[in-house]
């Protein structure tokens, strides 16, 4: 399991939310006060994390929604092939590759150390 349960009046800004089963990072969160015959909506306004597509949603603060486990690791740069890179766990060893995102693209050399993390299964650098 990728992910666990969360009421909606539990997560903040810089949290993260799945929504249409993309985990997307928290922008800004907005609650309504309850109206007579209903309850308080919070809106929720995200970006994704893999895709960088704006997303916003509302709904109850009571609702339970899906929190996505965002891993954040250590890897170590084996090779850099083109548009690929190829990388070193530095806890479990593991070998694979990722492609480059356009802000690292001229800045990664061999033997050096990234951060990357892993949400639902999928792999991104984030900070070289």
């Amino acid at each position: 399991m990728a992910w666990e349960q969360a009421e909606v009046r539990t997560l903040k800004e810089g949290r993260y939310i799945n929504i249409d089963d993309e985990p997307c990072k928290i922008t800004s969160i907005s609650t309504s006060k309850p109206g007579k015959h209903g309850e308080a909506k919070a809106r929720i306004e995200a970006v994704g994390i893999f895709d960088g597509g704006k997303r916003s949603v509302v709904f109850p603060v009571k609702h339970k929604v899906q929190v996505p486990m965002i891993d954040k690791r250590q890897a170590q740069i084996v090779t850099v092939m083109g548009s690929e890179v190829q990388l070193m766990d530095l806890e479990t060893y593991e070998m694979f590759q990722l492609p480059v995102p356009d802000d690292f693209r001229d800045s990664l050399t061999p033997g050096e150390n990234i951060q990357y993390l892993i949400a639902m299964g999928r792999k991104k650098i984030t900070r070289v």
